[in-house]
């Protein structure tokens, strides 16, 4: 069946049929489809269009389709051009000709817009859901080796010792702002579009604050013109998902490194990794390869509806069918590759030694002593001279900073104080980076203790 047609001397093609139909995709709008079709029915009951014994009779037949719908041959034979239509058909088997009133008063282009948005309000839900999941595993791994030291990184150089719980929070911090994001995006989506009709408004008095109210909506659509047109809110909800996948990408490729060879701080569980069909000993990192590689599929949702978006005239326009794709494909690729993350950080363990080692035998400590050095009254840029011509000494003569005496630090230059020497001990550093923020022991275990709060309380 069509929703339309009147005017037609004849129907269409079977080739633009093939090419328009949406239903392979859209189905899974079905259940919020049938919500809204039965707020809308108690909603033309208010304004006389349907009786009290009609109105049951729909709500009750479209609840029976909702249920039936849970079986996998629900579909089965389903030739209609869309999930909307294929409710009608069923809607009419059911409740017979008072089945043709749903539709007064509503186009498609608000029905699709209000499906889409209550789609999305209860996807956002479940995708924070699993970002809490993702960030209480990084909580969780940063607990369990609070002391351990590893060098931070700056252009992939050794750069400063910094503790594992503040490379932890870092990330955590990287995500916090993607909830955030997705949070600020479902304040856009939750906007109730119904009574909108195709661009006009409908032609009769609907409380459609009522609509919002009984559908869980914070507020109306302001202007029927924008509502059809709109679809803003899609990308908003895709920029949050490409960032969080842009994180998702940058966490991985740290693991894939500090899980190889080069690297051997991080040992992957067996149930996150595979091997080589020809190559017996390999233990690759290819869960952690698929998060950033799905990057890609997530970045390219959000380009293809920026593009399908650009230069469309007010107001609805056919080329806006093809949002759906790129949402559910972006939605299920970002959903997947939260949850793969989680179980790769639940299964990982760290070797501190190895982090701590690194740290200490690279010169990543060379700041430690410039500030050392400025605290005691050397001009920093003096300061910075020279703990870079000890750095340099040192590698020429192949020392590391385990080697240095206080009698060596104290004789390469007058400015270097005996007590300096403990410098050369990435853990003494760290204790003077107390501020808020910072990578000091204190500083981070306060931090620690902020982060797994804020957690709890956005779980509750």
């Amino acid at each position: 069946m069509k929703l339309w047609g009147g005017r037609f001397e004849s129907g269409p093609s079977e080739v633009f049929e093939r090419f328009s139909r949406s239903l392979h995709f859209d189905r899974r709008l079905l259940d919020v489809d049938i919500v809204g079709s039965q707020a809308y029915a108690r909603a033309l009951e208010r304004v006389g269009i349907l009786t009290a014994e009609e109105r049951e009779k729909l709500v009750s037949a479209l609840e029976q389709i909702r249920l039936e719908a849970r079986s996998p041959q629900f579909f089965d034979g389903a030739t209609e051009e869309d999930v909307h239509t294929v409710v009608i058909r069923k809607l009419k088997e059911r409740a017979g000709s008072v089945a043709d009133k749903i539709h007064t008063g509503r186009s498609r282009n608000d029905q699709v817009s209000l499906d889409t948005r209550l789609w999305l309000l209860g996807q956002i839900d479940h995708t924070c859901s699993l970002l809490h999941a993702f960030l209480g595993a990084l909580l969780k791994i940063a607990r369990e080796y609070p002391d351990a030291i590893i060098p931070g990184y700056t252009h992939t150089r050794r750069a400063q010792p910094v503790l594992w719980a503040h490379y932890m929070l870092a990330y955590f911090e990287m995500f916090s702002r993607d909830r955030e994001r997705f949070l600020e995006a479902r304040r856009r989506v939750n906007v109730m579009p119904l009574g909108s009709g195709a661009m006009a408004g409908s032609g009769f008095p609907l409380d459609r604050q009522a609509i919002a109210r009984e559908l869980g909506f914070e507020a109306i659509t302001p202007n029927s013109m924008d509502a059809s047109a709109d679809r803003d809110f899609l990308l908003d909800f895709l920029y949050a998902a490409s960032m969080t996948m842009l994180h998702l990408s940058r966490f991985a490729e740290d693991w894939i490194l500090y899980s190889g060879e080069e690297y051997r701080w991080i040992e992957l569980g067996d149930d996150v990794t595979s091997g080589s069909s020809i190559m017996p000993q390999k233990k690759n990192p290819d869960s952690l390869e698929l998060i950033r590689g799905k990057c890609g599929r997530v970045f390219g949702s959000l380009n293809a509806l920026f593009v399908t978006m650009k230069g469309l005239p007010m107001t609805y326009n056919r080329d806006m069918q093809e949002d759906k794709e790129p949402l559910f494909d972006a939605a299920d690729q970002l959903d997947g590759s939260l949850e793969m993350a989680r179980v790769v950080v639940e299964s990982a363990k760290l070797d501190p030694a190895v982090p701590a080692a690194a740290a200490e035998e690279s010169w990543a400590i060379a700041t430690d002593l410039a500030d050392a050095l400025a605290r005691a009254g050397t001009p920093f840029h003096r300061a910075h001279q020279l703990a870079g011509q000890l750095v340099l000494s040192s590698l020429r003569a192949g020392k590391k900073p385990a080697d240095w005496t206080a009698g060596d630090l104290t004789a390469f230059a007058p400015e270097f104080t005996a007590d300096m020497v403990r410098y050369f001990r990435p853990s003494e550093g760290l204790k003077t980076r107390e501020i808020a923020g910072g990578s000091g022991p204190a500083a981070v275990a306060k931090a620690l203790d902020a982060a797994e709060a804020r957690l709890e309380s956005w779980r509750r």
